[in-house]
């Protein structure tokens, strides 16, 4: 119950309207990866997707944001059933790697995003390398990229309440890896998929 009404909450805040280009909903474990612009993404992006895909899909998020407040710690761990990772500091102790592929097992579709941090520019940044590593260890993962439209706007960096604008999420068509492509060719590849959403 709390997560319709907090999916639902999202939407009416966001004003996102939702498109799926070349791709349909579906309940097989996936990737879905986006752009990265405002704290709202993660949020916004897992409220478009259907309840019943929505119920099997964990945001990958930063532990250190998500642990701040109470109020934080308790929609991650209770509503949005995230996986909380360390984002500063990773050393091969504290590679979030095994905890994402053990969180996941074989039920769950994960929501990343690939820029590591949230880019308030125009263009979508470079992609961090953990999005290859993850898809190397599980090759049959599809991969479905998504491009977020205005939410910088909607809550920018540094404010606490949203500001009533329109947003929206478009998913686009999926990929995989490759078997033997390059981690730098994979990326690349990633990226423009996300770009080639904006402005459709």
């Amino acid at each position: 119950m709390m997560a319709g009404l907090l999916a639902g909450v999202a939407r009416l805040l966001s004003g996102a309207s939702i498109r799926w280009m070349d791709v349909a909903p579906d309940l097989r474990p996936r990737i879905y990866f986006a752009n990265h612009t405002s704290h709202l993404d993660a949020v916004v992006l897992w409220s478009a997707l259907p309840p019943e895909i929505r119920a099997l899909t964990r945001p990958v998020a930063a532990r250190s944001y998500w642990i701040r407040t109470r109020l934080r710690r308790y929609l991650s761990e209770r509503v949005f059933h995230a996986i909380l990772i360390e984002r500063e500091g990773i050393t091969r102790d504290t590679n979030p790697l095994p905890l994402i592929l053990r969180e996941m097992g074989e039920r769950y579709s994960l929501i990343l995003f690939p820029e590591g941090k949230r880019n308030p520019g125009p263009e979508v940044g470079e992609f961090k390398s953990g999005l290859f590593h993850l898809c190397r260890s599980r090759p049959d993962l599809e991969l479905v990229p998504a491009y977020i439209d205005n939410l910088n706007r909607v809550l920018p960096k540094g404010e606490f309440l949203p500001v009533p604008l329109l947003s929206g999420i478009s998913f686009g068509p999926p990929l995989r890896l490759l078997e033997g492509e390059p981690k730098a060719e994979f990326l690349a590849r990633a990226r423009e998929a996300v770009c080639r959403l904006k402005g459709s």
